[in-house]
Order: structure tokens, then sequence, then C-alpha cells
């Protein structure tokens, strides 16, 4: 929420710039909320025209395409002993056992692997230098990230954009009927209100006279 707050206090360039920089620099290798960042900022390109979604998802695969080319370059000249630094950086995220869960992961499924962990946070954030560091050809590393950027990039604010867009529309229609079931409710309470108070009073006994 906080994250959506301050994506709409500033301007619309810097939308932008800040979707680019945060998933470029997540996806170079250092933790950061890059998925977070995508999704609030298309959801609130589906609330302000200002934001354009498909200038946001061009700069969103810029900006995955790009980190991730800058963090193979990196994990191939630091090798080893760049995967143990990140390890006293970040434990959290670059302990033994996540690395040795995504190696296998390249080990097995190699392309694969940079294409699906685009999807998923752990190896969205090794993707890049781990590939690097296995020395995996940089045209196959390249194709493998450009479309998994694409996709997840561009298909997160292509769903989120047009979901925002269909709940505005959904709640605008449901305010609206429940502005008329209000208006109708309170029409019909009224109503059985006047009628019950009509046949109190058709029943109550007339006044005896004083002489009878």
């Amino acid at each position: 929420m906080h994250v959506q707050e301050w994506l709409d206090s500033v301007p619309a360039i810097a939308v932008y710039a800040t979707v680019a920089l945060v998933i470029g620099l997540e996806s170079l290798g250092i933790p950061l909320p890059g998925e977070i960042v995508l999704v609030s900022a298309a959801l609130l390109s589906s609330q302000h025209s200002g934001i354009n979604p498909v200038v946001l998802g061009a700069c969103a695969v810029a900006g995955a395409v790009i980190g991730d080319s800058i963090g193979y370059a990196i994990g191939r000249k630091g090798g080893r002993p760049l995967l143990a630094w990140l390890g006293r950086k970040f434990p959290r995220h670059f302990s033994e056992g996540h690395v040795a869960t995504a190696e296998r992961s390249f080990e097995k499924w190699g392309m694969w692997a940079v294409f699906f962990g685009r999807f998923i946070a752990l190896l969205r954030i090794f993707a890049g230098p781990l590939a690097g560091v296995l020395h995996m050809p940089y045209w196959k590393f390249l194709t493998a990230n450009l479309l998994g950027g694409i996709c997840w990039a561009g298909g997160t604010t292509a769903v989120v954009y047009y979901v925002g867009i269909v709940a505005e529309d959904w709640l605008k229609r449901f305010s609206y009927v429940g502005l008329a079931a209000a208006v109708l409710v309170g029409l019909a309470s009224m109503l059985i209100v006047k009628r019950k108070a009509s046949k109190a009073q058709e029943k109550e006994p007339e006044p005896v006279g004083a002489g009878e």
C-alpha cells in the first residue's frame, strides 16, 4: 500500500524510471521487491490516464533484460567467490541451500531455468549472476532472458492493468446498484410502516360517549 501511495504522488516519468530501476537492480542480484513495484504501478495505470501501460510494460521489460545481462556479466567475472560474498551480505537470499537449489535448476533445465526463473522470486534474483558463474553461453542466456522478461513484465502489466479496469468498472456499477437497492428498500420500508399504522388505526375501538 505504501509503494502505491508513493507512486501515486510522483510524475509518470518517475514511475517509469522507478519500475525500470527496481526491476533492473533485482534482476542484477539485489533482493528488491520488483514484482510489488510492477504490480502497484500497473494497478495505478488502470486508475490514472497519465501513466501509459504500454510504456510502463516496456520500461519493466527493459529493466528486467538489462539488469539480468549486467548480473550475468558480474557473475561470469566474479565466479564462485561472488556467490560466497553475496551469501555473507544477503544470507537470507543467497544462503548455501538457496544457491544449491538454484544451481540444480540451472543444470537440469538450462535456458528454461532462466525463462521460468523470471516468474519465481528466488530464481529471479539468481538467474543473471548464476548463469554467468556457470558460464552459460550468452546467446542462450540472452534469448531466454529476453523472452522471459517480455512474458513476465509485459504479461504482468497487461493482466493487472485490465483487471484493475474491470474491477473499477464493477465497483462503479455496484455502487449504482447499491444506491438503487437502498432507495427501493427505503420506499418499501416506508410503505410497510404506513400500512401497519393504517391497520392499527382501523382496529382501534371507538371511544364510548360520556352519557352512555
